[in-house]
């Protein structure tokens, strides 16, 4: 036969079982609800971290165009220092076959070792401008 106090502990048991499951149940509520806000911040961190792939892959490529633009630049400048200084071998070579058939001039100014015509600074000045933008920075791309 069932005695009163093994009822009592039945119904002490039940009473444990109840209160563990409601607690158990309000954790997993907890839990789930942490579950959903970390998925929600997981998709929010994946979508910057997207945008911020694109914008690198852009700085990348805006960076190689810039050092692209940089070296075509150095690569004019040193075609123009060459032509330059192509000109001013070929100025100095036919100034002493012209000077030996003409009378002497005056001398040079201290420290002044060629002329430059004004033809050549005034063709050279203008190629100048041309690289100019409207800004005034020279267009090197």
């Amino acid at each position: 036969m069932i005695s009163l106090e093994q009822v009592q502990l039945l119904e002490t048991r039940v009473s444990k079982a109840i209160e563990f499951v409601q607690k158990v149940t309000a954790e997993n509520a907890v839990l789930v609800s942490q579950r959903e806000e970390l998925l929600a911040k997981l998709e929010a961190n994946k979508k910057r971290i997207d945008e911020l792939e694109i914008l690198v892959m852009r700085f990348k490529e805006d960076q190689g165009r810039i050092e692209d633009g940089i070296v075509a630049a150095l690569d004019r400048l040193s075609q123009f220092e060459e032509a330059f200084e192509n000109s001013l071998k070929e100025k100095v070579v036919k100034k002493p076959a012209a000077k030996q058939r003409a009378k002497p001039e005056e001398p040079a100014a201290p420290g002044v070792f060629f002329e430059i015509p004004e033809k050549e600074t005034s063709e050279a000045s203008i190629s100048l401008e041309e690289e100019l933008s409207s800004e005034g920075e020279l267009d090197i791309f």
